[in-house]
């Protein structure tokens, strides 16, 4: 197994950190906070005791790569933006050039959805990529890959990542999931 072990070791003790010393080192790690931010708390809701999360994520009854199930996430994020609109438009000009959208306008729409799909997580995944690498060389996440390997450059030949988050960012990303004191139950709620 492949461990990634951190660039830069971190000379300032973590174990009082609160979110906002976390947001602090977010934004210190990355040039993209608010999506490292994300991430991070996507990452925590599906990793074990340990803080890890990978290398697969069950979603409904299959089983994705975590770096995919991030992507997928992630992607309402986007759903504004104007490049995913102009991406829209694009694969819909090439699919009607190449004739391969249906006469059905409910076919040719999923048929639209799914190509997309294929290039936002195309894209997707390196945005990924690049932001956990941020977070590794600012010490708040561990990569290493799991799975068969083959004799290749390439190393992730056949294997899949897996993000861990360190514990006390973890400790922080829980102890937000959790409600507060003051705050109510959604039983409580009418």
């Amino acid at each position: 197994m492949f461990h990634q072990a951190d660039l830069f070791e971190h000379a300032t003790s973590r174990k009082n950190m609160d979110t906002p010393a976390l947001l602090a080192a977010v934004a210190g790690a990355s040039s993209r906070p608010k999506f490292a931010f994300m991430l991070l708390q996507l990452l925590a809701e599906v990793a074990d005791e340990q803080g890890s999360a990978g290398p697969y994520v069950m979603t409904g009854n299959s089983v994705v790569p975590v770096r995919d199930w991030l992507c997928d996430a992630l992607v309402p994020m986007g759903q504004r933006d104007s490049r995913r609109r102009s991406t829209v438009e694009a694969v819909r000009a090439e699919l009607e050039q190449a004739k391969q959208l249906p006469a059905d306008r409910a076919q040719a729409e999923d048929v639209i959805d799914s190509k997309v799909r294929e290039r936002v997580r195309s894209s997707g995944r390196c945005n990924v990529s690049r932001t956990v690498s941020d977070l590794v060389r600012g010490g708040l996440l561990r990569r290493h890959y799991q799975g068969y390997r083959v004799d290749h450059e390439n190393r992730g030949a056949q294997r899949e990542a897996v993000y861990t988050i360190v514990p006390e960012a973890l400790t922080v990303l829980r102890r937000r999931a959790q409600p507060g004191p003051g705050s109510r139950s959604s039983s409580a709620r009418r």
